[in-house]
This record gives structure tokens, sequence and C-alpha cells, in this order.
């Protein structure tokens, strides 16, 4: 399926195309910049050309939920702006900061407040966001504050309605429960009594058509997991870690989902280890094992990152995987956190997808 003629000169004309983020049934979405009238912009793209058929209605109101929201939410600052939008794609604006799951902001109450406040504008603004239970969906901005994105099941009210008034509390119980995860010590005794009282909707929705969501998106979708790795991520990762820590030579491996233009999604296994040269043997292991498809890549590394628990940092691992460089700078805590790194981000081996300014940022984390 193709984009309109409008929609693919202006693209055409004005889109730079850089890191592909996701692509699933509904849409593609890729990083790159976009021409506005004062020079290039980071943006974000959303495109449907590459929906499947059937899915393409479903996907189609999708587009325009977060059209209409975006519109709407242009001035709020509380989310990404805007730029373009055509019958078929749209370019909003690159916010610097990265999903709450990467982030982790542990005990940051200003973080809270400030997502708090977002969500008020919002709703003042007559939007609710609807699928804010996704820690994805938050972002930590690399200034700190809190910012919403993927607004594709929005809805946009033109009165507070009975409707609307249900649709803002959940948005709002499902903040406080990532608060509750991240900073439970700052809780109100007014917000823990929220998150102990379920709306009368999501009560319903939770017996009934929460298990219809999911049968339909966990098996027909694949959707399984937040990170976007799929059933692969879910089902063939543990195997192939249990594979890999067989090999005497391995010390621990990390396996993380990323991206990938020609799979759809890829895996990319980080293997602790001394020598380079087990990788070849890894693969051939792997690639001799039935019922799993063995990882796109596998990057031996002396030593994998890890957090104040021993636990390998993920998070860090799946932004190098994805070629999102430039969003690492904020996660890292001192210098020699940068000097640990240094060799990871030289060696990586997904070198199809990178965006065009990773030079300069590639010089600045490890110079």
């Amino acid at each position: 399926m193709s984009l309109p003629k409008h929609d693919a000169a202006t693209l055409s004309a004005r889109w730079r195309e850089g890191v592909l983020l996701k692509r699933d049934v509904f849409s593609t979405v890729e990083r790159g910049r976009f021409r506005i009238e004062t020079g290039e912009t980071d943006a974000v793209l959303r495109r449907l050309d590459l929906v499947p058929f059937w899915s393409f209605p479903l996907a189609l109101h999708l587009f325009s939920r977060e059209r209409r929201a975006l519109a709407l939410a242009r001035d709020l600052d509380v989310g990404p702006k805007l730029l373009w939008a055509g019958q078929r794609a749209l370019v909003r604006g690159f916010i610097d900061g990265v999903a709450l799951h990467l982030a982790k902001p542990h005990g940051d109450v200003a973080y809270f407040r400030s997502a708090k406040d977002a969500l008020r504008r919002l709703h003042r603004a007559g939007i609710c966001h609807n699928d804010l239970a996704k820690e994805q969906n938050w972002l930590v901005g690399r200034n700190g504050r809190a910012y919403l994105t993927d607004f594709q099941l929005a809805a946009c009210f033109k009165r507070r309605s009975r409707l609307f008034r249900i649709a803002a509390y959940e948005d709002l119980r499902h903040l406080l429960k990532h608060k509750r995860s991240y900073a439970p010590e700052a809780l109100t005794p007014k917000e823990r009594k929220i998150l102990a009282r379920k709306s009368v909707v999501a009560s319903v929705w939770l017996k009934t058509g929460k298990k219809v969501y999911q049968a339909i998106t966990r098996g027909l979708f694949n959707f399984t997991d937040r990170e976007g790795g799929g059933r692969r991520l879910v089902n063939d990762a543990p195997v192939l870690i249990d594979l890999i820590r067989k090999n005497p030579e391995v010390r621990d491996t990390a396996i993380v989902a990323f991206a990938d233009r020609r799979v759809g999604v890829g895996l990319y296994a980080f293997v602790e280890a001394d020598e380079a040269a087990l990788e070849k043997k890894l693969r051939n292991t792997l690639a001799s094992a039935k019922g799993v498809k063995p990882p796109e890549h596998i990057q031996v590394v002396h030593a994998l990152p890890r957090d104040a628990a021993g636990k390998p940092r993920t998070e860090i691992l799946q932004l190098v995987a994805m070629n999102q460089i430039d969003l690492i700078e904020p996660m890292m805590q001192n210098e020699t956190d940068r000097a640990f790194l240094k060799d990871i981000l030289e060696q990586r081996k997904n070198l199809r997808d990178r965006f065009n300014f990773e030079v300069a940022e590639m010089d600045r984390l490890t110079r």
C-alpha cells in the first residue's frame, strides 16, 4: 500500500531518513530530520504505507486519533509537537529523552511532580491519553521533565462529561502506579486512595474486555512485551541465553530487541567473555539449534554494564542495539561509566540503520 501522492511528495522533499524505531501491523515509526521554515529539526515519522490490508482500517482509525490529539495539544509542551500531518503519514517533533522503563527514575520526586502537571494540562485541554499504563508512553526528558508520547488511543472531549472524568481518572491512576514503582515514599494519602479504587469502567474492562484484547494482541498481532520484541524476545531469547551460557568461555550474556528494516524485529546478544573469536563459535552453535532463530547480532564484550545489584543494564544495551546513541549520555553517571561503554560502542554490530548525527555523538561519548 503506497502513500497518497501529496504525502509522498512532502516526505520526499522534507524528510531525511534516520533510525527505524518500530514496525508493527499498525504503522512504521522512524526517527530522522524534517525540514521546517527555520531549517531541519529532529523529528519522528509515523507512516501507514507498510501496514497490511487486513489491519489498515484499524490502523487508520488510530492514526486519525493521534493526529487530532497532537493538533489539539500542539502548544501544551507535554508531548511531541505536530509538525506536519497528511492522510496516511504524520511527523511529530522529537523529544530528547528516554522511556520510563529505560530511565528508571527511582526516588525522583520532581519527575513525578512534572508528570502530574503535564497530565493536568492535557486534561484541561480536553484530551485523555488512555494508554498511560505502558511505561514506554512516559518519557524522561534530558531536562528531567515528564513528557507523554504515542497518542493513538487518545480521546478528545468538547466538554467535561462523565466519560471524560472517568478517562481522566484512569490516566491519573496509571501515573500513580508508576510513581508507586519508582517513588513510593512520595505518594500522598489521597494518591494512595486513588490507587486503591479503580473506576467501574476499569474494573469491568479488566474482567471482560482486557482478556479479549490480550487474546487478539498476543495471539494475532504478536504483541507480548513492552520493549516491542514480540515473541522472539519473550520466547526465543531465554532459550538462546541458556545455549550461550553453556559455553565455558562465557561469563554472562544479555539479549535485547531492536527494530530492523529487513526482518521487522531483530535480537542482539551481548556476551561477556575475553576472546572476540568466540562470536564465530557461538554463531555456529546457535545456527545448529532446533526451534529457535539465532540473534541477528552477537557482540563479545569484556564486561556488561551493571546496576548496583549486579544485573546487566539492558536499558543501555537496548539503546546501543537501536543506534540511539545520543540518548545514552543522560544515563551515564560518571566518567568511569563513559570509559566502560567506549569499547561496546566502538565495536557494536548493528551498523545498517545508523542515524546521521552519530559521528559527533560518538566522539562526545567516547573521547
